[in-house]
């Protein structure tokens, strides 16, 4: 009996010192309230935080510390595994994201069994600072997209856009202005008008008020052929359906005056791979010579910023902010990060997980973590 009183009360004692533990470790500042400790710490580089403490180390993923930017991919072990993954760099590590939600027509296929030499599009922008993917191809060559896939970083989660139109592959994607824009492409089988076709949608408005809304079409449909990234530019989406030097055509679209534009020929010449836009600057990696360039809008020229790059020679997709390119490499395997602020630009390449081959990257705000001990 007194054994038995024994263990409960250092049972007691252990529940009593682990809680006393915890109420430490949330204490970010020594005779501070939290609430004023918050405002003194968030002015502080997140870097100089992590190491320091636990609480310190969770405050800086909790929603009372300023985001800092990190980099998610979409990455690809076998045919049918698609996975989506964040790299933090303050820990430096690789982060899964959360399971997208389970829906029927959910399958994003980037290889076939049939056509194993030839890589499927899977199809994401970034907007309103959320990672959104639009279109992909499913095992029997139909749309994989119903309705757009949301992840939002700061609430960490997954949900869905408003159901599309009609349902594509191989189209234009693009966003300017916190508006997803989607054109062109393929449905369950060729139809010209959804290949003129163009539609946005206002992700600032409120989730009971998504909705896709018609734009003025364009005048063929010879962008439904390709996968196209759609580039945001001074209220302008330029696109050009051949990343290469083979024979490509471009066109404009002026979201202002809702009408398409002819691009201009310097511009058209100069593409000569991914596209990405940085502080309403267009970037283009020329996949043949590693090179990386800038347009002069006002001047219509291109300015090189690098002149050769091993690591940029084929690149397949960019993208930028906060001072930083970001580029998949020719076989998935790398990720080119380019400080374009630098002078002269910084390189450095960061591996992506093992046997995983990068599809996509995109910069967008960390994740909110309310459990951060894991880190």
């Amino acid at each position: 009996m007194n054994s038995s009183k024994k263990h409960c009360k250092n049972k007691d004692n252990l529940k009593k010192t682990k809680e006393k533990n915890e109420q430490i470790d949330s204490i970010l500042l020594p005779g501070l309230p939290n609430h004023l400790a918050h405002l003194c710490l968030s002015t502080l580089n997140p870097k100089n935080l992590y190491g320091v403490c636990k609480s310190w180390r969770n405050l800086i993923y909790s929603p009372h510390f300023p985001p800092f930017f990190s980099l998610y991919a979409l990455m690809c072990q076998s045919s049918s595994s698609v996975g989506f993954f964040s790299f933090d760099p303050i820990s430096w590590k690789w982060t899964p994201l959360p399971s997208p939600p389970c829906h029927p027509s959910l399958s994003l296929l980037r290889r076939h069994p049939s056509f194993i030499s030839r890589t499927l599009p899977i199809q994401s922008i970034t907007a309103s600072n959320r990672l959104v993917l639009l279109a992909a191809n499913t095992h029997n060559f139909l749309p994989a997209l119903t309705h757009p896939l949301v992840f939002d970083p700061l609430s960490c989660k997954w949900n869905f856009g408003p159901p599309l139109s009609t349902p594509r592959r191989w189209c234009v994607t693009g966003a300017i202005n916190d508006v997803v824009y989607v054109a062109s492409g393929i449905g369950a089988k060729y139809h010209s008008n959804v290949a003129r076709s163009l539609e946005k949608w206002d992700m600032l408005k409120k989730e009971t008020e998504w909705n896709w809304e018609t734009k003025a079409s364009y005048k063929d449909g010879k962008f439904s052929r390709e996968a196209i990234e759609a580039i945001g530019c001074k209220n302008k989406l330029c696109m050009v359906n051949i990343k290469g030097k083979a024979v490509k055509e471009g066109a404009v679209y002026n979201v202002a005056m809702d009408r398409w534009e002819e691009i201009s020929m310097n511009m058209l010449e100069g593409w000569n791979g991914p596209a990405t836009v940085y502080d309403d600057v267009v970037y283009v990696v020329n996949q043949e010579s590693g090179s990386l360039s800038k347009y002069d809008g006002d001047k219509d020229c291109w300015e090189v910023i690098i002149d050769t790059s091993e690591e940029l020679k084929g690149a397949e997709h960019i993208s930028a902010d906060r001072g930083k390119i970001c580029a998949v490499s020719g076989d998935g395997r790398t990720i080119v990060i380019v400080d374009i602020v630098a002078r002269p630009p910084k390189i450095w390449l960061l591996d992506s997980l093992e046997q995983m081959e990068v599809v996509a990257v995109h910069i967008l705000p960390r994740m909110s973590l309310l459990e951060a001990s894991m880190l």
